[in-house]
């Protein structure tokens, strides 16, 4: 398994047995974003909810981690900046001994929380879909969000807050390459590219399939949404684990669905995948490091041209 890039890895903890051991959680604090980009694989958007879990909810999951010995979480939405109790649940995650990152759109960041940020020692990642506003604001479906994400990247890294980007190729003629440069320009110096992968909206109405995931899914890693289902990343919702509103999520991670889940997993994709997750989500995810998106997507089964716009095939 990669280790992760540039500080995102997990802190020192006490050697866990290799079996079965949780290293990471994507915690999806919320469906509600102010963006409605067309290949969001949560499907999220301006109608979305806060779900079922409450808080304290939220702070027992932490609590749970932290036990198991993770080392790190991503707080992720949705946009989890709208989500009104963010920064008490950096402060608990904090006080738990997590690392912390938060993955947010970056266009409407509040005093508190960029306070919260710095005295918690968040790192920050966004995503970012061209370096003109037109053809960004076109994937978000928000007016204005190219403007407002660039100048909070600029006031992050200005405050000494880590961040990375992530560009996913979505439109024909995208200027993903020229959306990295950007990136790479105003200082970020981790860059990762994807394409769009069918989940969520992005697939149109089709079932997702075992076969599109990266195959490193359930391997150290899981994801809790906010209705308190736990995936086995963020793109397999289609293969619940349990819920930890019923069950303690040590239970969970060493239940015998999680076990059936990581069996039919490894059955597609084998005990060594290659084929690469969208490293915009955690550079952790695949064998391979971050890339920019020069190729128009990453994945080391293919090899496309570089080119300065992205080409879009079918999704995988």
């Amino acid at each position: 398994m990669t280790t992760f890039a540039d500080g995102y890895g997990p802190h020192s903890r006490e050697a866990k047995p290799a079996r079965n051991r949780l290293e990471f959680a994507w915690l999806e604090i919320t469906g509600l974003c102010n963006e409605f980009c067309d290949h969001c694989y949560a499907d999220s958007s301006p109608k979305g909810t806060h779900g079922t879990m409450t808080v304290d909810n939220w702070k027992r999951v932490l609590d749970q981690l932290a036990a198991l010995g993770a080392g790190d979480v991503s707080f992720i939405g949705g946009e989890p900046t709208l989500h009104p109790h963010l920064a008490e649940l950096i402060a608990h995650a904090h006080g738990a001994g997590l690392g912390i990152e938060v993955f947010s759109n970056l266009t409407c960041v509040s005093t508190l929380l960029w306070e919260t940020f710095k005295a918690y020692g968040v790192k920050l990642a966004t995503s970012y879909y061209s370096d003109t506003a037109a053809d960004h604001d076109q994937v978000t479906r928000l007016r204005g969000s190219h403007k407002r994400t660039r100048e909070n990247i600029a006031k992050a890294l200005g405050s000494g807050i880590p961040l990375r980007g992530g560009v996913v190729a979505v439109n024909q003629g995208q200027r993903v390459e020229a959306a990295a440069k950007d990136l790479l320009a105003l200082g970020v110096e981790t860059v990762g590219g994807d394409r769009t992968r069918a989940f969520g909206r992005a697939g149109q109405g089709s079932a997702p399939t075992v076969e599109d995931l990266c195959g490193h899914c359930a391997h150290e890693k899981c994801a809790i949404g906010p209705t308190g289902d736990v995936w086995p990343c963020v793109l397999g919702r289609f293969l619940p684990l349990g819920n930890v509103l019923e069950l303690p999520l040590a239970d969970i991670w060493g239940g015998a669905q999680k076990a059936r889940v990581t069996a039919e997993i490894t059955a597609v994709h084998g005990e060594g995948a290659q084929s690469c997750t969208p490293p915009q989500f955690l550079p952790m995810c695949g064998p391979c490091s971050p890339c920019v998106p020069s190729v128009g997507h990453c994945d080391p089964r293919e090899a496309d041209a570089a080119a300065e716009t992205a080409t879009l095939g079918p999704p995988a």
